[in-house]
């Protein structure tokens, strides 16, 4: 049930629930370890049995959407970074503790959000989850200097610029967008193609990447836009009105740059209950099985997912995060993401200094993880404004059953 257009694989290290929280989404940030970030110090001996002895304790903070619309999405990357913490608490021998902080994919909370993380000792920060929310806080972290290291945030304008401390390890949409678009052409043929953005950072990024293609193989696009914001009956009838107005015999494939699988599956429902053949074509936010399964869907997303994996150490992860809540596919990313931080740190203290912000960041930035030993299966290393060296992506196919279908590479 996976699709690799770069191949995937994991390295896992023993579980432990040591420095984990729970899955609540009240945001604990406040009241994060005092002992766990500081400036750095030096160590009393640079010899490797003195850093080996000496207690190393940090905090990082995990942003994301623990409530709210897309409250699957953001648990389940919650989940894998706890299963991350507490992997390399044990196997890097250090003592890092994860505060969660929900921002509910909204901007403003996640600026009153990542003021909080910034007043702790917090020497790190997973996330945020949405591009729109790092739009508003990566200056804010860049200026405290604060690592952020994100599993989904895609628009390819979030690197460089303000946004210095800014790590993704998951393509921005100038890799993915045309993927998709390519694809589209290639394989599906259409005269026309409807697409239609929330009106959100993330959607109108990828938008505006696939569009050009599309025009150039001669496709018509129909481009169109809804409030992503909306929900209840202003959502339905936003649903249903393009439906009937948008969906005819010339729109034969309608893309859905959405962040909330659930309103893709109304849409689809809507469009069989209209009579409108189109297929529909998904990205990243409407990768969710239990959410949206529409028969010929298609879906790509950054993330592999390895729940019917059958590799050994993929069978070992999938079992493991149960312990935290229920397996999901978006926070495989975010392990990736976890890891990198936990990486740094353990770095740090190696080298018998106390985990800072300085320090972890530098070390962040030197991060060079094989792929043989990191969930995505691909190197992790980063480029100068933060993007993720690699270009890996993942392509499904919904079948009769409702089932995701590994597409294989083409």
């Amino acid at each position: 049930m996976k699709v690799r257009l770069i191949l995937v694989a994991v390295a896992l290290t023993a579980l432990i629930a040591t420095g984990c929280g729970s899955s609540s989404s009240k945001s604990s940030s406040a009241s994060a370890s005092a002992a766990s970030g500081g400036s750095s110090s030096s160590s009393s001996s640079s010899s490797a049995s003195a850093a080996s002895t000496k207690p190393c304790n940090a905090s990082i903070a995990v942003e994301g959407p623990f409530t709210g619309p897309v409250a699957q999405v953001g648990l389940e990357q919650l989940h894998f970074a706890q299963l991350a913490v507490a992997n390399d608490n044990k196997s890097l021998g250090i003592h890092v503790t994860l505060a969660q902080d929900d921002t509910q994919l909204t901007p403003s909370i996640a600026t009153t959000k990542t003021e909080s993380i910034i007043a702790t000792n917090a020497v790190a920060v997973i996330g945020p989850s949405g591009s729109q929310e790092v739009e508003a806080v990566g200056p804010l972290l860049a200026r405290a200097g604060l690592a952020a290291i994100s599993g989904s945030a895609t628009l390819p304008a979030l690197a460089g610029g303000a946004n210095t401390t800014f790590f993704r390890v998951v393509p921005d949409d100038d890799v993915q967008g045309p993927q998709d678009a390519n694809y589209i052409v290639k394989h599906l043929h259409p005269k026309g193609v409807l697409i239609i953005d929330d009106d959100e950072a993330y959607s109108q990024g990828i938008t505006k990447v696939m569009i050009p293609i599309l025009e150039k193989a001669g496709i018509k696009v129909n481009h169109q836009t809804i409030n992503g914001t909306d929900t209840g009956a202003t959502l339905s009838n936003a649903l249903s009105s393009l439906v009937t107005s948008q969906l005819t015999s010339n729109e034969q494939v309608a893309v859905l740059p959405w962040q909330a699988a659930a309103n893709a599956q109304q849409f689809g429902l809507d469009a069989e209950q209209a009579h409108k053949k189109v297929i529909l074509f998904g990205t990243d936010g409407t990768n969710s099985p239990s959410q949206f399964h529409i028969p010929g869907t298609y879906i790509s997303t950054f993330g592999p997912d390895i729940a019917s994996s059958s590799n050994a150490m993929d069978k070992t992860l999938v079992q493991q995060v149960a312990k935290y809540g229920p397996y999901g596919a978006f926070g495989v990313p975010t392990y990736a993401a976890t890891d990198v931080a936990m990486q740094a740190i353990g770095s740090v203290c190696k080298a018998g200094q106390t985990p800072s912000r300085s320090n972890v960041l530098a070390a962040i930035k030197k991060t060079n993880i094989p792929a043989s030993k990191n969930i995505l299966g691909v190197p992790i290393a980063f480029t100068s404004t933060g993007n993720l060296t690699g270009s890996p992506g993942y392509l499904f196919h919904v079948n009769s059953k409702g089932k995701y279908i590994e597409i294989p590479p083409k």
